[in-house]
Formats: structure tokens, sequence, C-alpha cells
């Protein structure tokens, strides 16, 4: 479903104005050491369902943010191609986060784009 993606263009357009915006990289630890999105929190593929689980404190505790609302608008999920990002984001959508969704170019794109 198109309406669960966002593109390099929308996204980065969020990064700069956007108050509220999570951007999830989903990727492993060894990915994020090599480069990462500015801004973006890290929570590994296989622990999204029990992360956006924790109540709000344990959240905030664990990965230093405000743990986003269900109808959060703003909360994006990105992994190094796109395919485990569209996993998170089906997990997210699962859990009740209906407007969760994929930057489906992922941090592959990102890093074209930004030439870095």
């Amino acid at each position: 479903m198109a309406d669960k993606e966002i593109s390099y263009a929308d996204l980065k357009a969020l990064l700069g104005k956007s108050q509220s915006l999570l951007v999830v990289d989903v990727r492993s630890k060894e990915e994020v050491d090599r480069g990462h999105i500015t801004g973006s929190i890290h929570i590994p593929v296989d622990t999204v369902e029990s992360a956006l689980a924790l109540d709000p404190e344990e959240f905030k505790t664990k990965y230093g943010v405000t743990k986003p609302p269900l109808d959060a608008p703003e909360l994006v999920f990105h992994c190094q191609m796109g395919r485990r990002g569209g996993v998170a984001t089906d997990k997210a959508h699962d859990l009740g986060f209906l407007k969760a969704r994929n930057y489906a170019g992922g941090f592959k794109e990102w890093s074209e784009k930004e030439g870095r």
C-alpha cells in the first residue's frame, strides 16, 4: 500500500520542519555505526514490537525520546533498502500505529541523495 510509504523528498521536508517526527532506524548496530539519518533512533527490526509495547516512561528511558502516540502522524521506519523497514511498519500497524510509514528508499537512497 502506497500510503504506508514515504518518499525521500517528503521525509527530507518533514525533517526540516516537524517537531513530532520520529524516524526509527531498524538496521543492525553495525549498519547504524557506519552512518545514519540525523535525529533517528535505533530500534533493531526484531525488537520493534517489544519497543512499541513498552510503557511511555520505559520507552523514554530506553530510547531517549517520547514514545509516539498510536495516532502519531509522523512515525517513519527505515532500514538499508526498504524490506526490514516494511516489516517494522507492518508490526507498528498491527499494534495500532495506523499512520506509521516506511521510508522505502532506505539509508542506501538517503546516503546517495545526501552525498555521504
